[in-house]
């Protein structure tokens, strides 16, 4: 990817809130079913982020990773298996309130952009029991992908450090178009979906759309400071 497009996608990060606990932090007080061995895990205050400072650990890939985890059946399922859609991944866990608050959104937009094609992945820093146990609960129609402590390496392979929730758009071709860190809003997503449907019908570039999406959220975020809706 050009310089100039690479810095764009990266500009598309916006957010909105503080970090919430880390994975580490759950971790401490929910104490895993089983015992495992698990990679060290960065300190929560570590991974702080600001409205200027975007928690991003690595260079955000241009396209998919071929990312493979467990859904809760134990199948492995790979991202790729989603190319020839538009895809929605989002990283969450059950302990994560914003990520709560933010899934019957997720859930409405797969059903409302099911002309487009539109896939939700969600992906889940957390344990298989407690995901299991949250979804007999509040049932979830897209598909959960189990990360547990593989979870964190998952999203750093996005260039996110342990901060929750952040949304990856990618197009049909798996290509990456936006990542949404912090609770994902209803006209962040319209904005961000309307235009990958340009860029789809060929009417904008991809170095436009970045700017494009890169643009409107941080108007969309202006606006909801100034209105005192910010995210928590």
């Amino acid at each position: 990817m050009p310089a100039a497009a690479r810095t764009a996608l990266a500009i598309v990060l916006v957010t909105l809130g503080g970090v919430l606990g880390g994975f580490l932090s759950y971790r401490r007080t929910h104490p895993a079913p089983a015992p495992a061995t698990a990679t060290p895990l960065p300190d929560a205050a570590s991974t702080a982020a600001t409205e200027d400072s975007a928690p991003v650990n690595r260079p955000i890939p241009d396209s998919l990773p071929d990312l493979k985890l467990p859904d809760l059946a134990g199948t492995i399922r790979s991202l790729r298996d989603y190319r020839g859609h538009p895809l929605i991944v989002n990283f969450w866990a059950t302990w994560c309130a914003p990520c709560r608050r933010e899934m019957p959104l997720l859930q409405q937009l797969r059903r409302s952009y099911r002309a487009d094609g539109l896939q939700v992945v969600g992906i889940a820093v957390d344990f298989r029991s407690a995901v299991a146990d949250y979804v007999r609960r509040q049932p979830v129609d897209y598909p959960l992908l189990i990360g547990e402590d593989a979870g964190l390496a998952a999203a750093e392979q996005f260039g996110m450090q342990t901060v929750l929730p952040f949304s990856v758009f990618a197009d049909a071709a798996g290509r990456i178009i936006a990542v949404k860190i912090g609770e994902l809003h209803p006209d962040e997503a319209a904005a961000i979906l309307a235009a990958m449907r340009d860029l789809a019908a060929g009417r904008v570039s991809l170095a436009d759309t970045h700017a494009g999406i890169s643009g409107r959220l941080r108007e969309l975020a202006i606006e909801r400071a100034r209105s005192g809706s910010a995210d928590p």
